[in-house]
């Protein structure tokens, strides 16, 4: 349908919690997730938020089979994930570097669960409830933040770790080379 222009940091809809959605298998719904899969191919991300592109609404979309951003990341299932909810299993947490279409450029080291249950719902209604680790877990993280007004920024520990990709010496990709 169309490309949206994607949020930057700093944009105070990035900062408000998204509401839910109530109603489903509606042309209105549908016409969004088109527009913000479109988007996300057009800005090369294998993740979108609702917020990112102005519309507050619990809705995130994810996956890819491969990626230039990231390529050594393993496969991700395309997704469409409304009103979703993530339980973290365990205490272990990795650390990895992020970036966001809304920050665009920079890249930050955020310390992610590595394993989590995420549940919510298709645009259909139907019920996804997964549970997934590593890269697909921190994608899916990543995204549903966005959905309570959080940026990866504020999730790093270390603003030494954070900045410009070229100036980080990092590749595009969530790996130092």
């Amino acid at each position: 349908m169309a490309i949206r222009q994607v949020l930057r940091m700093g944009h105070p809809t990035l900062l408000e919690v998204a509401q839910p959605i109530t109603e489903f298998n509606t042309a209105a719904l549908d016409g969004l997730i088109e527009d913000m899969f479109d988007t996300m191919a057009d800005y090369g991300g294998v993740g979108l938020a609702a917020p990112q592109i102005g519309e507050g609404l619990r809705i995130v979309i994810f996956g890819f089979e491969a990626s230039e951003r990231y390529p050594d990341a393993e496969p991700v299932p395309t997704t469409v994930l409304i009103n979703p909810e993530i339980e973290f299993l365990g205490d272990e947490m990795q650390a990895g570097w992020e970036g966001c279409l809304s920050v665009p450029g920079m890249r930050g080291l955020v310390p992610r669960y590595q394993r989590i249950r995420y549940r919510g719902f298709d645009q259909a209604g139907h019920a996804i409830d997964r549970t997934v680790q590593d890269f697909h877990a921190r994608v899916v993280q990543h995204e549903v933040d966005h959905l309570d007004g959080i940026l990866y920024p504020q999730r790093i520990e270390d603003m030494r770790e954070f900045g410009f990709i070229e100036e980080l010496g990092l590749r595009e990709g969530l790996n130092p080379p």
